[in-house]
């Protein structure tokens, strides 16, 4: 059975968020493509130029309160990228540009990644206005460039493409169901864990991506973990989810799910958790 997972606004800008048009989003632009191109050229970054309406359509708003709004493609972009916006609607400089990369005006978002020359290094993103579609496409270009794709980016970018999927679920009984969720957590393909009570015993109902994951693979861990196989039906939440991580410092810093899952099993395991969380969430943690 499939199910969805949303991931909506899932925790709070971590970084300072700039003042922007609605259609901006919470990333910090610059204005000024040669101010890019030097910065660009001195930091050894990409410049990722957005062709942006402003004020523009509903599509132009959804892409700056959602796309670029979620925390993560707002550190991802400016952390590895020179961000760039360019108002396809406006006269001056932004039109020499936009005349420049033979876009056209007045249109939908459009992102593209130039070098320091502000020669183009990537395929054009267009017509794709999901956060997915963004991080995929920002994922792409990193590693064409020999760029290092941040963890934390491809954690996103997995619970984003489980979601459009459609996520199946798998239940287990066990003696302990916080041990459980740590079982679980660290597997790829695995989205989320819940630690929950079903008809007296305890079990972790486990939603994952089966493109990545089976069930077979899945039942086949769960076995030799002694943890017997249960079909899925209703089942009351135990109060302390994710038990090592709600009983540590990490507690406190906002994540999606999938990092949750695996910061638990890090810490169940005696490993490093901060391997799955952004440079700004680990910023959270120590301040």
């Amino acid at each position: 059975m499939k199910t969805a997972i949303t991931i909506l606004a899932l925790f709070p800008v971590i970084l300072l968020a700039q003042k922007n048009p609605i259609e901006l989003g919470d990333v910090h632009w610059l204005r000024s493509m040669e101010e890019a191109q030097v910065k660009s050229k001195e930091e050894g970054k990409p410049i990722l130029i957005l062709f942006q309406e402003i004020p523009g359509c509903s599509t132009c708003k959804n892409y700056g309160s959602q796309v670029l709004s979620n925390p993560l493609i707002v550190e991802a972009i400016e952390t590895h990228f020179i961000p760039l916006a360019i108002y396809n609607n406006k006269g001056g400089e932004d039109e020499k540009i936009l005349k420049r990369y033979n876009e056209p005006s007045w249109n939908n978002p459009v992102v593209r990644a130039v070098d320091h020359t502000g020669k183009d290094i990537a395929t054009r993103l267009n017509g794709a206005y999901t956060t997915l579609a963004l991080a995929e496409w920002m994922s792409a270009t990193m590693t064409q460039q020999n760029i290092q794709v941040p963890t934390y980016l491809h954690l996103l970018t997995d619970a984003l493409s489980a979601e459009k999927n459609g996520t199946s679920t798998a239940t287990y009984s066990m003696y302990c169901f916080w041990t459980g969720e740590a079982l679980f957590g660290k597997l790829n393909g695995v989205v989320q864990t819940t630690a929950a009570f079903q008809g007296g015993k305890e079990v972790v109902i486990v939603a994952y991506d089966d493109r990545v994951i089976s069930k077979n693979d899945l039942d086949k861990i769960a076995r030799n973990q002694k943890c017997a196989v249960e079909s899925n039906g209703n089942y009351k939440p135990d109060k302390t989810p994710k038990y090592y991580l709600s009983n540590s410092p990490y507690k406190v810093v906002p994540m999606i799910e999938i990092q949750k899952c695996r910061v638990n099993s890090a810490l169940k395991e005696g490993q490093d958790p901060d391997v799955f969380l952004s440079p700004g969430q680990i910023a959270a943690l120590k301040g």
